[in-house]
């Protein structure tokens, strides 16, 4: 078994050193929040995570988070479920003239899901309280600890051998994970030790969130007229149920969008999610918060580790949003990390570190086999997303020439018209397949074709553009 230290100390970090833990592994984690972690009902009036801008700010836990949790990690479910984490299934929720009936199989697409804090730390305490993970909060990583590295992988690459902390303490292990997010500082600490620079792809991913919390008097959570993510012209919306009866709603613009900036008010914001006849319902209980939330400047990124044939380091790797991360409005992020997770464990059971190439190797084909196509596949729908708003601003049709945006939108407008084809969108949205995977399905492509055919004239529920700018700054 392997000493293993995971740098960061979010949601994927404690799961994965869960996981890795539960093989036998001694897991150490270094999360630079000094805060200790409160029970689950103080966490969202009491903690404070600084290093997690997005802490406070609107989250989904998909249905593939949930399933991939109880196949792994049964008792983090429960402590999830005590924290009062909601369980909901869309497809339940959905009346049965558009699924046809409930199926059998259909209890794959529930949810467990809440606000960020509450479900944080519910996990927190579960991972504290397990044999072999060690979590040190306080303790912020400087650098990486290199060692002379010998025998059939020595001419390649520096090698890893731990993490130095910013008080200069060695943290010594077999391998290191990095799960410090978005911003992680390892690649430059990967460079400081004279190694080739991960290959990296960065751009904006050109999106801002407006969002705020609500909770009802009575604990119901408001019901749903349409899915989670919607699109209406050059903005979107974002309802999600949360734990303990309480909620959140996100409004999503083009970052350049500076007619929309007043959403940053609280009655511009609640005035244009009252224009949306089907998401107006949602604001209608107690705010959690006195102003909205946001969130901008927000990375597509991608780094791999494995360059040319050959990794350029050894004995660390990237997970989760270290290794890629995108605009989160589909949600996708903790699923996806969690998959990376699960990745990882598979990787060190078959491979173990004795070999830091072979190991290198392995766990890069896995990422790539694993997670790659959820990360190319959700980038691809945010720059068609964000064309379709900008066209949308300049008063122009969005003509992408690309058939997979076309076929995005046919599956969309289908999943309101077919029960097969709202069963292929809720797979895609829920994690469950990827697109590809999905529509590979017999005679799925076709009958979305057919019956998303209409998607150019479907009604606009909502404000025109003018409207909605009269709205935002009057």
């Amino acid at each position: 078994m392997a000493s293993i230290v995971v740098t960061g100390g979010g949601i994927v970090a404690l799961t994965t050193a869960m996981l890795l833990a539960d093989d036998g592994h001694d897991v150490t984690v270094l999360e630079r929040d000094p805060a200790p972690v409160p029970e689950p009902s103080e966490a969202w009036e009491t903690w404070e995570r600084r290093g997690v801008n997005q802490f406070r700010l609107p989250h989904l836990f998909l249905a593939r988070f949930r399933i991939e949790l109880e196949r792994g990690l049964p008792r983090v479910i429960k402590a999830l479920e005590q924290a009062g984490a909601l369980r909901l299934n869309p497809m339940a929720e959905t009346p049965a003239e558009f699924t046809g009936g409930w199926r059998e199989d259909d209890g794959a697409f529930e949810f467990l899901t809440g606000r960020r804090p509450v479900m944080e730390a519910a996990i927190a305490a579960v991972a504290q309280s397990t044999p072999g993970v060690t979590v040190r909060r306080g303790v912020a990583g400087g650098g990486l600890v290199g060692a002379s590295v010998t025998g059939s992988h020595a001419a390649a690459v520096p090698h890893v051998v731990g993490v130095r902390t910013t008080s200069g303490e060695e943290v010594l292990a077999d391998l290191v994970v990095d799960a410090t997010g978005r911003r992680s500082a390892v690649p430059d600490w990967i460079k400081a030790l004279g190694a080739q620079p991960p290959e990296e792809e960065l751009e904006d991913s050109g999106f801002v969130y407006y969002g705020r919390h609500f909770r009802a008097p009575d604990g119901a959570i408001p019901p749903a007229f349409g899915p989670g993510l919607m699109d209406h012209g050059s903005i979107s919306t974002l309802t999600l149920p949360a734990d303990n009866g309480t909620w959140s709603v996100v409004v999503v613009a083009s970052a350049k969008d500076s007619a929309l900036r007043r959403l940053r008010d609280v009655e511009k914001w609640s005035a244009v999610v009252k224009s949306l006849p089907l998401v107006a319902h949602w604001i209608e209980g107690e705010p959690l918060e006195d102003g909205v939330m946001t969130m901008s400047k927000i990375e597509d990124r991608h780094r791999r580790y494995f360059v040319d044939g050959r990794p350029v380091v050894t004995g660390v790797v990237a997970l989760a949003d270290a290794w890629a991360c995108t605009n989160p409005s589909l949600g996708r992020g903790v699923s996806i990390g969690t998959l990376h997770g699960f990745a990882l464990r598979d990787v060190l059971r078959e491979s173990g570190v004795g070999d830091p190439t072979a190991f290198a190797a392995a766990f890069d084909e896995a990422t790539m086999r694993a997670v790659e196509p959820w990360y190319r596949a959700t980038l691809s729908y945010d720059r068609h997303r964000l064309a379709e708003v900008e066209a949308e601003i300049r008063g122009v049709p969005y003509e992408a020439d690309d058939p997979q945006w076309e076929i995005t939108k046919s599956l969309q407008y289908a999943a309101g018209q077919d029960p097969e084809c709202l069963r292929a969108f809720v797979s895609i949205v829920s994690v469950l397949g990827t697109p590809d995977e999905v529509l590979a399905r017999p005679g799925l492509l076709d009958k979305v074709l057919s019956a998303g055919a209409d998607w150019r004239e479907a009604e606009r529920l909502g404000p025109s553009r003018s409207e909605l700018v009269s709205i935002a700054g009057s």
